[in-house]
């Protein structure tokens, strides 16, 4: 299951060198506008710690079973600027990119100085947001016209169209005052397909010096960010492109010598996974050590189908235990034992960690 999030924001904030440090997919950076004109999409390993917890368990002498991480898609989506909603800049072809995205990461400038060009000349975070927001608003209510048109025809025979329709026109208003979906108050159906309805990560793009404490910069974001709701990610993208280069053990060292435990891209993905609603279990044994991406409240037959239809198909019931206690008893009959592993049916409603053996039947 894949989680696609957009890379968004003016031209030469830093998208693409992000893109690159976290796909090595080699997306075209340049010092000047419209470097990226068509999207360019990779895919991510998301670590997970449990994985290589679970993974000791099943070691057997020299057998190592296979880890097999879920992962999270990223596109870069090329600089958008004032007017794209009227077609500047190529700007249509790049909003029907971020229709296709799940979520919306924005990334703003948040660095003085250098001999990056920025698009309006100065380093403004609020004014490069208000720019995207606008055009991004603009861009909804544009097809929402389109799409009131075509109700306003079906609305008098079909009663979901007249409902649809009243809350299409509820809508105009804040969208008209450049004001996202998200944060019009109103319901958002999401047959209507607006951008500005996705869940939105702020992309602080900031400089070495200042990962271990905020700039001015930054802090406009968050304090931007905190009346949306929204989330801010820290990112130095050059330190990112760096660490991208590194092995596994050299990274970890260049990470603490700079004061952090993490990337900024695995802080990214684990805010993209908590704003899309989503949640990991895990199967485990001598084969592989797998984790699998689905949406929170899922029940387990519809959980078994992401392994394989036929799971779901003739399921009978689900063989549950938390990861952290299978761990903690060291092996699936000490835990069967200490009475831990549970047997869950159909309406079992999954939660984040469980490692499941699917029982099934076709």
């Amino acid at each position: 299951m894949g989680l696609g999030i957009g890379i968004v924001g003016l031209p030469n904030v830093g998208k693409s060198t992000l893109f690159n440090a976290i796909t090595k997919a080699g997306a075209l950076s340049a010092n000047y506008p419209f470097a990226t004109i068509d999207k360019n999409v990779g895919m991510v390993s998301l670590r997970d710690e449990r994985l290589q917890a679970l993974c000791k368990l099943y070691t057997k002498g020299d057998h190592v079973p296979p880890i097999v991480e879920t992962h999270v898609e990223f596109v870069d989506i090329a600089g958008l600027v004032k007017g794209a909603s009227q077609g500047e800049g190529l700007g249509n072809q790049f909003l029907a990119h971020i229709r296709e995205v799940s979520a919306i990461a924005h990334v703003v400038r948040c660095f003085e100085g250098g001999d990056i060009i920025h698009v309006n000349g100065k380093v403004s975070p609020l004014d490069d947001i208000e720019v995207i927001n606008i055009e991004l608003a603009l861009a909804d209510l544009q097809g929402l016209e389109k799409r009131l048109e075509r109700l306003k025809k079906t609305a008098k025979s079909n009663k979901d169209d007249a409902e649809l329709l009243e809350q299409a026109e509820k809508l105009l208003k804040p969208l008209s005052e450049g004001i996202p979906a998200r944060l019009s108050g109103l319901e958002v159906p999401k047959d209507l397909g607006l951008i500005t309805a996705k869940p939105l990560i702020y992309v602080a793009n900031v400089d070495e010096a200042t990962l271990s404490e905020d700039n001015d910069l930054v802090r406009q974001v968050r304090e931007y960010a905190a009346k949306e709701g929204a989330e801010v990610v820290k990112i130095s993208a050059q330190i990112e492109g760096e660490i991208a280069e590194l092995s596994d053990d050299e990274a970890a060292e260049f990470l603490e010598g700079l004061g952090l435990t993490e990337s900024g891209l695995e802080r990214l993905v684990k805010i993209g996974f908590k704003a899309l609603g989503l949640q990991t279990f895990l199967t485990a044994g001598g084969k592989e050590v797998r984790a699998w991406t689905i949406k929170q409240g899922l029940r387990a037959p519809q959980a078994a189908a992401e392994i394989h239809s036929d799971i779901e198909r003739g399921f009978i019931r689900a063989e549950v235990i938390e990861w952290d206690k299978l761990v903690e008893a060291g092996s699936i009959p000490n835990a069967k034992a200490k009475g831990w592993v549970r047997s869950e049916g159909k309406e079992y409603v999954m939660r984040d960690g469980d490692v499941v053996n699917f029982l099934f039947n076709v």
